[in-house]
């Protein structure tokens, strides 16, 4: 009987052995059988497993043991992963608005898959909201912030510009902001003094400045393809440059088409990159009618006050325009969409930004406007997918914290309910959005969504 005892009491510990006890992931979220987008190559894996831990990705594999063991698991049969989607022209309101609309701009960010946003106006407080998005002591994008704005105004003399790129380094911006109307020997001392304290600046050309003397002078990126069309005008027309209208629409028809191919490569040369704001040439400087974009879903997000003010802009830039024709506004768009796409053709320095909240574009509903046009001007899923995760990473040199799905990067990633790659559209179709390890499910989109659009019918 004691032989028989001491035998089950051995078999009973080599059991033991054998079958440890279950891990107990008491924080860590699983997502299971999902498809992978490598959006490097466009290549995808099937049924991976990945495991978030502490706001990274910890592991991509194909099997897991104890499934059941993790804090949170994801049901991810069917959907597709990619990484969260950079907005690289976006505007964070400033502190005279109240704190829970700043918090409800960046939740519209958020819900359309936009994880990370570069902040083209900024102020001291952004740089509170980027400290505290980084903690997660606010529910927000990744945030990078542009020092306030330099331009015409701002810095009248090479002193000026001097002292505020010193301060602006200083206070820790990100980047600075070139706006309209600096002279040329303003901004060649903003260039020198930027240079010397190792800061980048980006925006707009000024006038006076052009663009091939801007890309010479490298900037970080040009926004809105600013100053290209005015650069194709041949110094024959001997035009008043201050004459170009918006963005060089008055300019159209003396465009010189056969240049395109030159300031594309003086920009790769350079390694310029560009950030098309293709969408506000094609809602607010378009002859689309603020009836129709007013009764987009979206606009329920906005306030009567502000759509009011965007109805009323609109009519000054278009139907008031004595020089706006939609003949001239067809081949204008024409010679943007032929830029944009030999730029992405030569050199791919093509960045993801829509320029929201500016007139009709919501913050995060906008992004998918933007798509749509690069579409329609032919960039591909993939090359457009490129422009919103990896080429931001590369862009503020930070391939090793996102823009990828890859171990030991931030979970900044969006679950998608179809392949992206066969549609751009359904970049809308969000199952939810991971930031920083933070998963927002559909369901808790929709119910924010909802607080936010009877808040916005309340002011």
């Amino acid at each position: 009987m004691k032989n028989c005892l001491f035998i089950l009491s051995i078999l009973s510990l080599m059991a033991c052995a054998q079958s440890p006890e279950k891990p107990q992931n008491n924080t860590d979220i699983l997502i299971t059988n999902v498809t992978i987008i490598d959006v490097i190559d466009g290549s995808i894996q099937n049924k991976q497993q990945v495991v978030i831990a502490d706001g990274k990705i910890k592991s991509i594999l194909a099997m897991v043991e104890n499934p059941d063991s993790y804090a949170q698991v994801i049901n991810a049969e069917g959907k597709f992963l990619i990484p969260g989607l950079a907005e690289m022209h976006a505007h964070i309101p400033q502190p005279s608005t109240s704190k829970e609309r700043i918090e409800e701009v960046l939740f519209l960010y958020l819900s359309n898959g936009i994880t990370t946003i570069r902040g083209m106006l900024g102020h001291p407080s952004h740089l509170e909201l980027r400290d505290k998005a980084i903690k997660n002591e606010i529910l927000s994008p990744r945030i990078f912030t542009s020092s306030p704005s330099l331009n015409g105004n701002s810095i009248t003399s090479k002193e000026e510009a001097t002292s505020k790129v010193i301060a602006y380094q200083k206070d820790g911006y990100d980047f600075l902001k070139i706006h309209p109307g600096i002279k040329l020997e303003v901004f060649d001392q903003l260039v020198k003094t930027a240079n010397e304290v190792g800061i980048n600046f980006a925006g707009h050309v000024p006038v006076d400045v052009g663009i091939r003397h801007a890309l010479e002078n490298k900037y970080a990126s040009i926004d809105h393809i600013d100053g290209f069309l005015e650069g194709l005008v041949p110094t024959s027309q001997n035009v008043n440059p201050n004459d170009n209208g918006f963005f060089g629409y008055n300019f159209t028809l003396l465009a010189d088409e056969s240049k395109i191919d030159e300031l594309v490569e003086l920009a790769n040369q350079n390694q310029v990159w560009i950030v098309p704001t293709q969408s506000l040439f094609e809602r607010w400087f378009a002859p689309i009618s603020a009836e129709e974009l007013l009764q987009q879903p979206e606009m329920k997000y906005m306030p009567a006050s502000t759509l009011q003010n965007w109805k009323e802009r609109k009519a000054q830039y278009t139907e008031q325009n004595p020089n706006f024709n939609e003949a001239q506004w067809n081949q204008f768009n024409l010679i943007r969409r032929k830029l944009l796409k030999r730029l992405q053709e030569n050199g791919g320095r093509i960045l993801l930004g829509s320029d929201a909240p500016q007139l009709f574009n919501v913050p995060g509903f906008s992004i998918h406007h933007e798509i749509d046009g690069m579409i329609t001007a032919g960039l591909t899923p993939l090359q457009i997918i490129q422009s919103g995760t990896i080429n931001p990473a590369k862009f503020f040199e930070k391939e090793n914290t996102f823009g990828q799905i890859k171990e030991g990067l931030d979970a900044d990633m969006v679950l998608l309910d179809a392949n992206p790659l066969e549609n751009s559209k359904t970049l809308k179709q969000i199952f939810g959005v991971m930031v920083r390890g933070k998963w927002i499910s559909k369901e808790t989109i929709d119910i924010k969504l909802n607080e936010i659009a009877q808040n916005a019918a309340g002011n």
